[in-house]
């Protein structure tokens, strides 16, 4: 035994770490077990789940799709098992089967395309949110150590034709031997990976591999010419007459949850303000078009409805911002996210997320979405023309939630103060979560004050609509955070929250019936309203508008 040990440890006298000498396909099968032994603990407890739960009379089950991915993964590596190219394909395996297994398991995510573009479209300071001690160890001990061995182990490679037959014999092998153990269970498997999809999103690494090759091949493909949209677009008849000019503010939300509004009936009193907010109309039930901003955003500004969309076609097309832009409104988008996903574009921008010394919104790490006011009431009374603007919130963005509150509204505790969400109760969880849904409520009321304001000072009609791009998982089915992919999200992913206020004069200016609205608030709704619907309430006409998704179609006067 002290031999072996010796082996494996430098001896006290200082010399080198020495491992065994190992053959190509020796440790290419050893890699693949670990991988899909150590990695995959989500992937596992799914498919136990799904097969029925914990039972003796499936151990041989367990075991075979056990062995059988072991001789997949295999299989995938006999193709990279030559010198210069096996050692530095096994450590990228392994750093990217450790992060995505920390968080899959940490978080309860899933990896897919839009997950990866997650990771490449996040700022700075979210990613900072992510970062822990406990991911520092799990790199560390499931990533960096295993390729600090497979770095320092010698490898005994055959010539360049012995390998290639040699490594040609035990794909094939592998592949005879999967194959037989898939099909000797082939009558149970197949109806679970049948229903159970979303298994080969917690698979790693060939999720993340499958995930990145979707990304890559959606942001480096041939450019597209970005097609006009809407360029018919002008001011209805609505408008004839009128000299007081219009403002309207639309506000997208971020990783704000129906659920968690008391105006939905939650239980806390997370909606103070609005709920005093005279005209204010909530609508209860509405579904987002993807559940991380990435895909939402740019979905429910292009047009297409969720069936339809794809970030090809909403990246060659214009959107609502240019069909309003065309029918000779300005329009204004001001950020306190991290970015606008393209949409805003071909608009005029003001990147309000960065902090400044002595700006009262904001601490060293980044600033609250009060910021996104400051100036404002100057922006409209200076504005020459009719204005859309648009306001992207940081909003309820985790996991550190308690970082998107000003600590005066610390309202519900006792709350989660580290972005490690393992280490936290649910209650607390939630209580940071809810927190943020209460400043929202307070920014969202002091915006509908301010136009207000505006309205009475500045001669203008001021309307708001306000919706979140999508939820958020506080510990339910032990899923965290969003970015679930669609068709395995759950409801707290996709149940939005949206609102609109009208001041008196904006609505009888389009001849909005506000108790019409009212009377469908808790009528099914989703993001594929939006685009039409902003049209729609701003009497905008253009060929483009589908007046069956404009939610105000039923409730407006004949014109």
């Amino acid at each position: 035994m002290i031999p072996i040990i010796q082996n494996f440890f430098p001896k006290a006298t200082g010399t080198q770490l020495r491992l065994p000498s190992i053959r190509p396909w020796q440790l290419a099968l050893i890699s693949a077990t670990l991988l899909v032994l150590l990695y995959n603990q989500s992937f596992w407890r799914l498919f136990i789940a799904a097969t029925g739960g914990v039972q003796l009379a499936h151990v041989p089950l367990y075991l075979g799709s056990f062995l059988a991915l072991v001789f997949i993964f295999n299989a995938f590596l006999c193709i990279v098992s030559f010198r210069f190219l096996l050692k530095p394909v096994l450590i990228v395996l392994f750093m990217l089967a450790a992060s995505a297994s920390y968080f899959i398991d940490r978080y309860g995510i899933a990896i897919d395309a839009s997950m990866v573009q997650n990771v490449f479209e996040t700022d700075v300071s979210e990613a900072k949110d992510l970062l822990s001690l406990n991911l520092f160890l799990t790199i560390s001990l499931l990533g960096v150590f295993p390729s600090v061995l497979v770095y320092r182990i010698k490898v005994e490679y055959p010539s360049i034709v012995r390998a290639v037959l040699t490594n040609t014999g035990f794909l094939l092998m592998s592949a005879f031997i999967a194959t037989a153990l898939l099909m000797s269970f082939f009558k149970t498997l197949a109806p679970t990976v049948r229903e159970n999809r979303q298994m080969r999103f917690l698979l790693t690494p060939t999720n993340v591999i499958q995930a990145s090759k979707t990304f890559v091949r959606r942001k480096f493909e041939k450019p597209l010419t970005v097609t006009p949209m809407g360029t018919d677009a002008s001011k209805g008849n609505l408008w004839n007459g009128k000299k007081r000019r219009t403002v309207t503010i639309i506000v997208v939300g971020e990783t704000a949850r129906a659920m968690n509004f008391s105006l939905n009936g939650y239980e806390r009193d997370t909606n103070p303000m609005l709920s005093k907010q005279e005209g204010l109309i909530n609508f209860t039930q509405v579904q987002s078009c993807g559940t991380a901003t990435a895909i939402s955003l740019p979905c429910v500004f292009s047009g297409f409805t969720r069936e339809d969309y794809s970030e090809g076609k909403a990246r060659s097309q214009e959107g609502l911002l240019d069909v309003i832009s065309y029918a000779g409104i300005d329009v204004l988008w001001r950020n306190n996210n991290s970015g606008c996903k393209g949409v805003c574009d071909r608009v005029y921008y003001e990147d309000l997320s960065r902090p400044k010394p002595g700006d009262p919104f904001c601490n060293t790490e980044e600033c609250f979405d009060e910021r996104l006011l400051q100036g404002l009431p100057g922006v409209i009374r200076n504005a020459k023309r009719d204005l859309v603007i648009v306001l992207h919130q940081k909003g309820s963005h985790g996991p550190a939630y308690r970082k998107r509150y000003p600590a005066e509204f610390q309202r519900f505790g006792p709350v989660c103060t580290t972005n490690e969400v393992g280490k936290c109760s649910r209650e607390s969880i939630v209580a940071a979560y809810d927190n943020t849904i209460a400043y929202t409520d307070y920014f969202l009321s002091k915006t509908i004050d301010l136009l207000r304001k505006a309205g009475a000072e500045d001669n203008v009609d001021t309307a708001m609509l306000y919706f979140s791009d999508h939820g958020e998982s506080l510990g339910e089915k032990n899923m965290y955070l969003h970015g679930a992919p669609y068709i395995m999200s759950p409801e707290e992913q996709r149940h939005v929250p949206m609102m609109l206020w009208l001041d008196d004069r904006y609505s009888d200016r389009f001849a909005i019936k506000r108790e019409c609205l009212a009377s469908r608030r808790t009528l099914n709704y989703s993001h594929d309203n939006v685009f039409h619907s902003v049209l729609g309430m701003m009497n905008i006409k253009t060929k483009v508008y589908k007046p069956e998704l404009d939610l105000f179609n039923a409730c407006t006067a004949p014109k």
